[in-house]
Order: structure tokens, then sequence, then C-alpha cells
């Protein structure tokens, strides 16, 4: 059960916002979430949320290598992802009923990364046939609740994907209402995420026959866009227009099967679909498999440190949009008839709290400056490099962690060079796409490049 004192604390959250989401420094909370209605609600504000599904965690498939902590900062730094979806297969082989151990630590190292770096994370019972396993489901549940239940950053997702073989009112509702039930009693408010058949697309079925009893519970849906197009979206709708509230739990942008190349255009939809309606989404798959809904090519680093070379279309595509998710508590002013097209980089949009700066004079240059870039405290950056130019932060950076990140938009380069302190105390070697200090002191920060290097872009943070 959450204490007093942990609801105390989530009730005091500062609601600045950063990355789509609700941070602050390391190891801070994240808002509690909850159910109004259709809508998932963070700090009194309907919100939505966008990353990362990992790929099935079972033993020898291969996705069980990106189970780990700095996969899970780096899609949190880089691609701005303010959720992880770590799915857990449990009856195929090498999964959780035949490797219970191995499949649970790879769930809490998951876990454990996204409650470092104030992400949002599910826990998914990756399964098709979970009602024949809802012994092991209700187990592992209470054992996930009992250990993670004080924690606002964690979902449950009880059923993946039932599949067409079984109906709403025979098999998933009872079972997931036994599943919730087992849940309720040891935690008695994290959201908790349901599965409906046809592999979690008869989101309209559910909604005419809703599960009663409990607050905070969302029902899945999945899509890939080239496999469903409006008339999964008219099922959406009308679970919308019946008062439940969903999640995409799962998508992707190419076929159902996971292969094919990206539908563009009804990637485009599916987005707009989703912003309109503050659905929070996790695109299919964290992994290099060879197949097109892989985010990685084959063989990409296990660790993140991804250049924009290791990612797929599909993978860029999804960068792109959880890059330019709009932040909680805002409405995206743009339309998404651009997002597939524009995946070259991650360059953030006006409509959320990163920015891109270009060298401006917003103050007289003094010392080794020629020139200043102002630049927000708690907001990613991209910035232009030019000769003699100078960061310029809303605040003291004493006691502060400075972070720096190669840019996408360097195609043929990545940053390396030297950040130093002006009228100030503090310098940083960038030796690698990402590196973070906090040994500065004043508010103004010099970037220059190491010789030969003549990458113009940055990313750039305070906090």
């Amino acid at each position: 059960m959450k204490t007093l004192m942990s609801k105390a604390r989530s009730a005091c959250l500062v609601s600045a916002m950063l990355f789509g989401g609700f941070v602050g420094s390391a190891n801070a909370d994240v808002a509690p979430l909850s159910v109004n209605g259709t809508k998932i609600m963070a700090n009194g504000q309907a919100a939505s949320f966008s990353g990362m599904s990992l790929f099935w965690s079972n033993t020898g498939w291969g996705g069980e290598r990106y189970y780990n902590a700095n996969a899970i900062a780096w899609l949190k730094n880089d691609w701005n992802a303010t959720l992880v979806r770590a799915a857990m297969g449990v009856e195929d082989n090498g999964g959780y009923i035949s490797n219970p151990a191995a499949n649970k630590a790879r769930v809490k190292t998951v876990v454990d990364a996204a409650i470092a770096n104030d992400m949002y994370v599910i826990i998914d019972w990756h399964s098709h046939y979970a009602h024949n396993y809802e012994a092991q489901a209700i187990a592992f549940f209470e054992d996930m609740a009992r250990t993670y239940g004080n924690k606002n950053h964690v979902i449950y997702e009880i059923f993946n994907e039932p599949k067409n073989d079984v109906t709403w009112a025979g098999k998933v509702k009872p079972y997931a209402e036994r599943v919730i039930a087992a849940i309720r009693r040891i935690d008695p408010d994290n959201l908790i995420i349901v599965g409906s058949p046809t592999w979690s697309q008869d989101v309209d079925v559910a909604s005419r026959d809703p599960i009663t009893g409990y607050s905070n519970i969302a029902y899945t849906l999945h899509f890939y866009a080239g496999t469903h197009t409006q008339y999964l979206r008219d099922k959406a709708q009308t679970a919308l227009n019946n008062g439940i509230a969903l999640f995409v739990t799962e998508w992707g942008s190419v076929n159902a099967d996971g292969n094919g190349s990206v539908a563009n255009s009804e990637t485009n939809a599916w987005v707009q679909f989703m912003k309109d309606n503050k659905i929070s989404n996790a695109n299919w798959a964290l992994n290099d498999k060879s197949e097109g809904a892989s985010a990685l090519v084959p063989g990409a680093s296990a660790n993140g440190s991804w250049p924009s070379n290791q990612l797929t279309a599909s993978g860029a595509l999804a960068k792109n949009i959880i890059s330019n998710w709009p932040a909680a508590g805002t409405t995206s002013s743009r339309s998404s008839s651009s997002v597939a097209s524009s995946v070259r980089s991650s360059t953030p949009s006006s409509a959320q709290s990163s920015v891109r700066s270009s060298s401006s004079s917003s103050a007289p240059a003094t010392g080794s400056c020629a020139s200043y870039i102002p630049v927000a405290f708690d907001t990613r950056t991209e910035v232009t490099l030019s000769a003699g130019v100078c960061l310029r932060f809303s605040q003291n950076l004493s006691g502060k962690t400075f972070q720096i990140w190669d840019s996408d938009t360097n195609t043929s380069c990545d940053y390396r060079g030297t950040a130093t302190a002006v009228g100030g105390s503090g310098s940083l070697s960038i030796t690698s796409n990402y590196v973070s200090g906090t040994g500065f002191t004043g508010a103004d920060i010099k970037l220059t490049n190491a010789a030969g290097n003549s990458c113009k872009y940055v990313k750039i943070r305070a906090y």
C-alpha cells in the first residue's frame, strides 16, 4: 500500500515538465496517474506520454539484451522518452513459465532503470493466452505490486493481446477482474491496463461491458499502420464515445506481422488521433531483429548511444515522434502531416519543452564569448554552433547537472569538444555521444569543437 508520506509527496509534486513528463532531478518522482472518464490524468490534467516497448524478454530470442539500464537511460536522454514497456514473454519458449527467474530479473532491471530516470514503466504480461495462466499472473503481479506499488512510475498491463479465439465476456473480462482484484489488495491506485480480443483491437466490445468496481482502469489498443486503418480508429472512437480510457501500449508503422515498409500516411493519421485524444503510446520494438518493426539495425549496440545509421526507417520515425510528443498538459499546435517525412533528426517542435536555438545576442559580449545563446533552465535545447558562441542559462549552474548530446542533425559526424564555464568554474570533455557533469558554477558555458571536428549541432540541458 502507498504510505501517507508517499501520497503527500505525490500531492506536492512540482509540475515542471521535461521531455513530455514530470521530472525534476534524478530519482525525483513522477506524477501519479489516474483515470477520469476517457482521459488519463497527471497532476490533475489530462496527459499523454510516449516511448518505446522492448521486444519479448524471452531467453534466447535476442531482444532480452536490451533489458539494461544504459538502454533505458538513452531512451530518456536522447529520445525524449517518458515511457518504456517491459514486454515479459509468458508461455512461449524461454518465457516466464519455463524461465521465471531470468525473465522477472529482466523486468525488474527495466523498472528500476525507469524509476531512476523518472519515466513511467509498463510491466506487461506479454501473452496471447494469459487466461490459461491466471494463477501465475496473479502471483507475478502480486509480487510486482508488493515491490513497486508505492512507485507512481509503475503501470500494470495484465494481458497483452488476447487473440480472436476468445470472447471478452467469456474469458478476458473474468480473467482481468480476478487479476485486478489481486493487485488492488496490495496497490490501491496505480494504473492497470486491460487487453481485449482480436489482438487488443476490440476495445469497442469492451467499452459496452466495461470492468466496474475499480478505479484507474484503462484499456489496451494495438495497431500497426500498414494493416490497421480508419476502421480501427472508428472502433477506438466508439470506445471513447462509450466512456473508457485507451492506452496504446504497442504500435508499429509497418505491417501487423512486423514486416513491410513504413506506412507514412496511416502513421500520420494514427499519431494525430492519439494526440487529439491524449492517448499514451509505446512503439514496438526496441530490438535489432531483421524486420521492419525493429527500431535498430541488426548488431546495434545493446547499451544505447545509437547513431542515426543504427536506426531503421521505423526506428528513426519512432524516435522523431517520441522526441516531439507534446508535453503533458499541453496541446500540440502542429499537424502530424509531416511527422513521417521528417525523420532525419529529432529536432523538437515549438509545442514542447524542447526548443532549437541559434546564435542570438541577448547580452553584450564579454570575456571569450562573441555572442550568447539564451537557454531556459530544465529544458532540452538543440543549438547551432559557431565560433565564439556561448550558452547563457537562466539560472546559475552551481550544484546542477549539465548534459550534452550529439544531435542527429549532424549527418556525417559526431560532436566532440569541450564545455567550459565563462565567468565561473568547471569544464567537461565531450568524448562520447552523451556526457553529463555537475562541476559548473556561473550561468555561461562556452562550447569548443575538438580539433578537426566540424559538427554544427548539439543538444544541451541543465537541471
